[in-house]
């Protein structure tokens, strides 16, 4: 067997929960926390703040939208927000027990905060969630109790306000109970068409059809001779190496699967029946890798999808260099290149073999609800005058801002129907002299942000790249879902369960990772480097625990419903 390089699967922690390794560190109790009541002096109107900021953010001092939001909860707030070193000034704060009154935009797990809740650092948020307080995010809360469980630890206690962003096909138009993610398809493969007409070829529906067009692209040198580029120049495909809307997990659907990056675990899936499985330990995953390594052999696949970065990938594209590949969008993706391709479908599985007819394509749940973007800490003497000033949030005029820019300056008028128009590329940049893009990642805030879905329909439209995306999702890649089934981002887990999931899953997902990059370039695997693989994962890498955790957590979310 290829030998797996791993660190001994002996890491406490992965970098998602860098601060749960810290031992709770109160600093000195400014009242009796967590103790189910609620700490009724309003005498403190000024607060410290810290948390993250986007590095092309203005900064939030002098900020319009959070100046007006101050100002009508009659506090005042000292930012202390950073893009930079972030994870590494929150530990330096908590473990000198210099905390802040409270920590935004930090990004908290559910490890961090069933932690800091239960020695005290973090305050219990349950007692204050009332209309007099909060009357905004409880009405949410009442609308969506599915929004109330996901923030909701294992004690019943709450430690953090609500965050997420659920931009779906209901805003386009699809049933609220029938709308998928933006994120279900992350990856839109793309082929160029005029090459194939050129060579009097269809477009591919199988992937033994897209092997031979790949074939004929070398054979043929089609950059050089199509576009007049240098001898050689053809990168038949190319792509990252599971990257996020640029990797090769789309191809995989002819075996029965997408394992796409990024997802709670690599590789994690839940059957229709509500069984949780790793597919890279599946005949499938097996037969996949060995069937692209002969791809990756022939000069198919670009010798530099393991190492390339996305800004490479683009460069290649828009030379006229790439016959297939995989983005969001064409037209990004392909630059003055962009007319002459199409979105290449999902395809079915090599002829002669088991997956001939299959094309399955796994979908992605959506964004996670989150409470560890605003989680207020013991040095907060008047808790309930922050949490107003941060009800205001859950407004959707007041989110839309927070997400974008003021009124006035990225949203410029209503139309009949009351819903904000943003302002276009042309405007800002007249206006300006930014892209609205670069407008918006200067007023952009970090936080509980809290986006429901109703909002497209209500206050504000999305961006027009996320209704074309979402439009190209409906109507091209959903049809080739046959099973819409995937693993909920909302499962709450027990503090034990975290603990099993931080100790083994850094490793375990690079061992993975690993082992398939090494299968793909070098080939295999034999039967016996098969089962020496399965034996690492579940006797090195804690496979077994991890599908125990999963599944538990998964069938109490399933109970509940």
């Amino acid at each position: 067997m290829k030998r797996i390089n791993t660190r001994g699967c002996a890491a406490l922690l992965g970098a998602a929960v860098f601060l749960s390794v810290l031992s709770g560190c109160s600093g000195g109790l400014v009242n009796n926390v967590n103790d189910g009541t609620v700490n009724t002096d309003v005498s403190q109107t000024e607060f410290n703040i810290m948390g993250g900021m986007s590095a092309l953010s203005k900064g939030y001092d002098n900020h319009e939208v959070l100046d007006a939001l101050q100002a009508s909860a009659g506090i005042k707030i000292n930012w202390e927000t950073m893009s930079d070193s972030l994870a590494e000034q929150v530990n330096i704060r908590i473990t000198g027990g210099q905390l802040p009154d409270a920590f935004m935009g930090v990004g908290f797990s559910n490890y961090d905060l069933a932690r800091y809740g239960d020695d005290g650092t973090f305050l219990d948020l349950t007692p204050y969630l009332t209309p007099d307080i909060m009357p905004n995010l409880c009405a949410i809360l009442e609308e969506h109790p599915e929004i109330r469980a996901a923030i909701t630890m294992e004690d019943g206690k709450i430690y953090g306000l609500p965050s997420g962003e659920q931009m779906t096909t209901a805003g386009i138009g699809a049933p609220m109970d029938e709308a998928f993610s933006i994120f279900s398809v992350p990856q839109y493969s793309m082929i160029n068409k005029a090459w194939l007409d050129e060579l009097g070829l269809e477009v591919p529906t199988s992937l033994d059809e897209l092997h031979d067009a790949l074939k004929a692209f070398k054979d043929n040198d089609m950059s050089a001779k199509y576009y007049g580029n240098a001898p050689g120049s053809t990168l038949p495909m190319t792509t990252g190496f599971d990257q996020w809307c640029w990797g090769q997990n789309i191809f995989y659907s002819g075996f029965g699967f997408t394992n796409w990056p990024n997802d709670v675990i690599s590789d994690i899936h839940l059957t229709s029946d509500g069984k949780v499985e790793f597919v890279c330990t599946t005949d499938a995953y097996r037969d996949c890798i060995t069937y692209f390594h002969d791809w990756y052999a022939e000069g198919l696949m670009d010798v530099e999808m393991f190492s390339q970065s996305d800004s490479q990938l683009i460069a290649k594209c828009q030379q006229g260099y790439v016959g297939v590949s995989t983005w969001w969008y064409i037209e990004e993706l392909m630059g003055e290149y962009a007319d002459d391709y199409v979105f290449l479908p999902p395809l079915t599985g090599p002829k002669g073999t088991p997956y001939e007819d299959t094309c399955g394509v796994t979908i992605r749940p959506g964004t996670a609800i989150s409470s560890g973007q605003l989680n207020i800490t013991n040095k907060c003497q008047s808790p309930i005058n922050l949490l107003k000033f941060f009800d205001q949030w859950y407004n959707g005029e007041t989110v839309m801002q927070l997400q974008y820019g003021p009124i006035g300056v990225f949203f410029t008028g209503q139309d009949d129907k009351g819903m904000w128009l943003s302002i276009t590329e042309d405007e800002a940049r007249e206006k300006y002299n930014k892209s609205a893009g670069e407008l918006r990642n200067g007023y952009e805030v970090f936080g509980p942000k809290l986006i429901l879905a109703e909002y497209y329909n209500e206050v504000f439209y999305m961006e027009d790249r996320a209704i074309e995306r979402l439009n190209d999702l409906d109507q091209f890649w959903m049809p080739y879902v046959k099973d819409t089934t995937f693993y909920p981002v909302d499962c709450v887990f027990t503090g034990m369960e975290m603990e099993t999931i931080d100790w083994h899953k850094p490793d375990f997902e690079a061992a993975v990772r690993e082992q398939e990059g090494l299968w793909l370039q070098k080939g295999g695997p034999t039967d016996e480097e098969w089962e020496e693989y399965k034996t690492f994962l579940s006797e090195k890498c804690g496979m077994d625990d991890l599908i125990q955790v999963y599944q538990d957590a998964y069938d109490r979310y399933s109970t509940a419903e």
